[in-house]
């Protein structure tokens, strides 16, 4: 049976020392422990090892588990990809939708989040890596999504996405993340009127040291705290 606590603490204290290694506050990291594929058991394992936020990518998954685990002691952050005739269930269940790639789902998302009088916190997803595979908003369309998504009045946009190629070798992954550091700087340089990216969102369990050297703030790590997928 996998140790989830002895993992989560483990995966923390090296978020801990990488971040005083390189300068950073280890305070401004946050570790979204990705629970898709695992039971409800697992995550309750994880949820009482300390887990603050859990991290999932598929909607019906995610709202079971949501209805039967509750939100009281953690926050949820939906990861995975977001159509927009599923923008209603992400905007009741989630704190965070990391995964907003066009103007036309955000736009679904600001209509459901003003029927519910919620203001949806959002980041928005970069295709990085250039793969068509992945999903995310091509980078020479950053700001002008940035400005979009700006005037939409029941979504707060708080940060960035993205997934570098996967690569055994961490280090080819850097200059990735270096990249999106330089889209959310350029974004914030454009002084758009509400718009202050805080988050990045980039490393998971085999790169997030990379990650974290090159300034994200949010790291998405799933195996490596509750073990294989069921």
């Amino acid at each position: 049976m996998t140790n989830v606590k002895e993992n989560y603490l483990e995966i923390k204290n090296e978020i801990k020392t990488i971040a005083k290694n390189c300068g950073r506050d280890p305070h401004d990291i946050l570790l979204v422990a990705v629970s898709k594929k695992h039971t409800c058991e697992i995550i309750n394992k994880g949820i009482e090892a300390g887990i603050e936020i859990l991290g999932e990518n598929y909607i019906q998954e995610a709202t079971d588990k949501i209805e039967l685990i509750g939100n009281k002691t953690v926050s949820w952050h939906f990861i995975g990809h977001l159509q927009s005739n599923k923008a209603k269930y992400a905007v009741k269940y989630f704190d965070l939708i990391h995964s907003v790639d066009t103007i036309k789902l955000a736009r679904e998302i600001n209509k459901q989040a003003k029927k519910i009088n919620k203001i949806q916190n959002i980041l928005m997803q970069i295709n990085i890596s250039g793969e068509e595979s992945k999903s995310g908003a091509d980078e020479k369309d950053a700001i002008i999504l940035a400005e979009q998504i700006s005037r939409l009045p029941n979504i707060n946009l708080q940060g960035l996405m993205g997934m570098p190629p996967f690569y055994n070798d961490p280090e080819k992954a850097r200059p990735y993340f270096s990249a999106l550091f330089n889209i959310k700087e350029a974004i914030n340089n454009e002084h758009i009127q509400g718009v202050n990216l805080l988050h990045l969102s980039m490393g998971m369990s085999g790169d997030f040291q990379a990650a974290i050297e090159e300034g994200s703030t949010m790291v998405r790590v799933g195996t490596a705290i509750f073990g294989p997928r069921q």
